[in-house]
């Protein structure tokens, strides 16, 4: 369906295979939900979105050299349903697109067999000491 995009490629000596996905699991936590009132806490948006954009980092990490990291550079992410304090969350995420030095996945969040969200995920493939070289310069 996707097709992989060689121009300009570099790093990891084998990239994954388009179609490749990985999926986390988590408990919704206390720490991970918004409260509103009279409502009981649901999963926040700020933690579903961590949670899609680790299952993507956890993707790619074991085909990237030493000297390698990812960096996520876009998330488009629809929040379409809720998730209870307690209740078991399933994110995963399928490499669609690797074009260059950037990876496209596509990004789903599932609970009770219930979608919570879908979307988009893009990382960026970055030298490790050029990245940390730029993140002292900040300081």
């Amino acid at each position: 369906m996707f097709n992989t995009l060689r121009t300009g490629f570099y790093g990891m000596n084998t990239p994954p295979r388009i179609g490749t996905v990985h999926q986390l699991s988590f408990e919704v936590k206390p720490e991970h939900t918004i409260s509103f009132e009279g409502l009981p806490p649901v999963l926040s948006t700020p933690w579903l979105v961590w949670f899609v954009e680790h299952a993507a980092l956890e993707l790619v990490k074991p085909y990237l050299s030493d000297n390698e990291l990812t960096v996520g550079t876009l998330i488009e992410l629809d929040h379409q349903a809720p998730a209870l304090e307690g209740q078991q969350v399933s994110c995963k995420a399928r490499l669609i697109l690797i074009d260059g030095n950037a990876l496209t996945f596509q990004c789903e969040a599932s609970c009770n067999g219930r979608t919570l969200s879908r979307g988009l995920h893009k990382r960026q493939i970055v030298d490790r000491e050029r990245i940390r070289r730029r993140l002292e310069s900040l300081k």
